[in-house]
């Protein structure tokens, strides 16, 4: 594979323990200028540079819709167990996005492999193995990338350890009937009109459940995460519904273990309140449970009690627990 152009690591917008490196993918598919996605790596600057760098084991954290890599507490005690973390804002994705671009769109989730496969290239160049660990939709991506190459490219898809999804997006939350109405609906409509915008942009409660302005703890890039979402269109959203239709057909074979991490509850629909820090406000969690063993033969399902959408964002206990489910299914792989 010829790696497309990488500039050199720089300090990144998390301070200096994070450095980040444009990925330059060359004319995006959709006509928007010039397709980059960054990685980012924790590699404190104060200390040494750990003597086993080289041998451990590679983790990939892949935001969602409306997202970007911030999770520092992620990335430092994965580092602390011995892991070496990394991070990939994907395509028109917080620090990858360019001048002028829809924020997250594609018209076709094809068009994330060459990031996700010039990642793992890069960062393999370094690590023996590479684990991603994708959230929302950022899980139905990497389980469809995982999927393409297991049958295109075996030598890459061996480096692939194992994955890990955070609340991955496997299907609608709405009524079946409504759903199986609406999905040629879409079909169609996205195809005619694929920037048409589309209701449903404000993630209601989450935003304000995490940010330390409204109701959470945690500070983030409100231009790259806005608490109450990035437009969404109509060409993406028949992207999601077509791609979690080949999830449900059982056509999609990840061929490595994975380990699916959600809240036990969920909350739709509803204003804040107390009850939103401790569900997942965003997505059926019962939907996630159903869905994720189809992704492969090796599927672990973990619901952690009192997580919110993004189980990293949750409130200390459900985030403790968690981390150490992770640390516990890697140390295995």
């Amino acid at each position: 594979m010829t790696l497309p152009e990488v500039t050199d690591w720089r300090e990144d917008i998390l301070g200096p323990d994070f450095q980040a490196r444009d990925i330059r993918l060359g004319p995006d598919p959709e006509g928007e200028g010039e397709a980059v996605a960054t990685l980012v790596r924790y590699l404190p600057q104060d200390a040494a540079v750990p003597d086993d760098w080289a041998s451990r084991s590679a983790v990939l954290w892949v935001p969602g819709m409306t997202d970007y890599f911030f999770q520092a507490h992620v990335a430092e005690q994965l580092h602390a167990a011995g892991h070496a973390f990394y991070a990939l804002d994907l395509r028109k994705m917080g620090r990858a996005r360019q001048p002028g671009q829809h924020w997250h769109y594609a018209d076709d989730f094809r068009h994330y492999y060459p990031d996700l496969t010039a990642a793992l290239t890069l960062v393999t160049a370094t690590h023996p193995t590479m684990v991603p660990l994708a959230h929302s939709t950022g899980g139905l991506i990497v389980a469809m990338w995982a999927n393409h190459l297991a049958r295109n490219n075996r030598a890459l898809h061996a480096k692939v350890a194992g994955i890990i999804l955070n609340s991955p997006w496997l299907d609608m939350m709405y009524p079946r009937p409504i759903v199986a109405l609406g999905r040629p609906v879409i079909n169609a409509l996205g195809r005619l009109a694929p920037h048409l915008e589309i209701p449903g942009g404000n993630l209601g409660s989450y935003g304000v459940s995490i940010h330390r302005d409204h109701h959470g703890h945690w500070d983030f890039n409100t231009e790259y995460k806005p608490v109450g979402g990035h437009r969404k269109y109509l060409g993406w959203l028949r992207q999601v519904v077509l791609n979690q239709k080949l999830v449900h057909s059982d056509a999609i074979n990840v061929q490595v273990p994975v380990l699916t991490l959600c809240s036990a509850t969920s909350r739709l629909n509803r204003p804040y309140s107390e009850k939103a820090n401790t569900a997942d406000t965003v997505l059926d969690v019962e939907q996630i449970q159903r869905w994720a063993p189809h992704l492969g033969e090796d599927v672990t399902v973990h619901p952690v009690a009192g997580a919110r959408h993004d189980v990293f964002l949750s409130t200390p206990e459900p985030l403790a627990e968690a981390l150490d489910v992770t640390e516990r299914w890697l140390a295995q792989l």
